[in-house]
């Protein structure tokens, strides 16, 4: 998949030509996609089915930042992924390129017949343009469905609307709801990292670096990478089993024994010991010999054990992880 970050560039690639056809017209998507979740997938796959049946290029226009950080950055919802892990997760449906937007004010000014024109027109030569029907773009969101199809009757591409699809489980809040971001997110907030992949289609991850931490754990026996500058929300805090993934290896040997890992995850602020920083941490279930410092790793969140407690002693803690620990074994078995 070809990712483009301007208009030049995306214009130079698609004249290129792009996918296995080498082709140079397109059938185009615009989204957030963030978390590429089931309902975002349904609409990318019918793009690439299109696509495929007219022989154009499947793509996607995004952006980044996320336009409620630029518009109310202190009302923002935490996003559910970084930009890495969205193009690679934009990848694996099979797209053939995907223009990333710089998202700013100047972009949010342009009237829905200015973005159509100078995006998906004269850019990335748009045939088809798939959007849901709820679609708004341009300033103040003024664009709608109706407003695509008017301008795709100016502009020669045709218009395909995909219905809302899907419904999650309920949240505690009461009431169900669309697969969504919003709904994603809210499941995360309540520790259901179970629920949420029910609406990704797969569960959800958090990708950091491994740094220092107080190497308490190791001390109790359950030495653990702790996460810095982590892309991706944060669930509540609590335990969880899950799995360490190892991008850096599966690049380089697809297969290594190493590159996928069952572990105990760790989110809170180790109340215990009266800490006050939040921290993710994961234990790879059942090894000591492992040297990550300064790597970067993913975490996936597959089932809450439990809530973060505080314990009256150091050896309730213990007798606890290790209980954790036997109910990840066999979760992950």
């Amino acid at each position: 998949m070809q990712v483009w970050h301007d208009l030049a560039e995306a214009a130079h690639g698609l004249a290129a030509g792009v996918g296995e056809g080498r082709r140079s017209t397109s059938v185009v998507t615009i989204g957030n996609f963030d978390g590429v979740h089931r309902g975002h997938r349904a609409v990318l796959g019918r793009v690439v089915g299109l696509a495929r049946a007219d022989r154009r290029a499947a793509v996607a226009v995004t952006f980044d930042p996320h336009p409620a950080q630029v518009h109310r950055p202190e009302q923002a919802p935490e996003l559910l992924t970084g930009l890495p892990d969205r193009l690679d997760l934009l990848a694996a449906i099979g797209l053939d390129g995907v223009l990333v937007l710089h998202y700013t004010l100047d972009l949010a000014s342009l009237t829905p017949e200015e973005f159509v024109t100078r995006y998906l027109v004269e850019t990335l030569r748009a045939r088809t343009v798939v959007v849901g029907h709820d679609v708004r773009f341009g300033k103040g969101n003024s664009g709608s469905l109706a407003t695509m199809v008017e301008l795709g009757g100016v502009h020669g591409f045709e218009v395909v609307a995909v219905d809302d699809i899907g419904e999650c489980r309920p949240l505690t809040a009461g009431g169900s709801a669309r697969w969504s971001s919003s709904a994603a997110r809210a499941l995360l907030a309540e520790g259901d990292v179970a629920g949420a992949a029910d609406v990704l289609g797969r569960p959800h991850r958090l990708r950091g670096v491994v740094v220092h931490g107080d190497a308490r754990g190791r001390l109790l026996g359950f030495p653990t990478a702790n996460l810095g500058g982590i892309q991706g929300m944060v669930p509540a805090d609590g335990v969880y089993a899950g799995r360490l993934l190892r991008p850096h290896l599966a690049a380089s040997d697809p297969g290594h024994a190493d590159g996928v890992l069952p572990a105990a995850v760790s989110v809170g602020t180790n109340p215990t010991f009266d800490g006050v920083d939040r921290r993710v941490e994961a234990y790879v279930l059942d090894r000591d010999d492992l040297e990550l410092y300064d790597e970067e790793v993913v975490v996936e969140l597959v089932e809450r054990l439990r809530p973060t407690l505080r314990f009256d002693s150091v050896e309730a803690l213990v007798d606890q992880m290790h209980a954790d620990v036997d109910k990840a074994r066999d979760l992950l078995r």
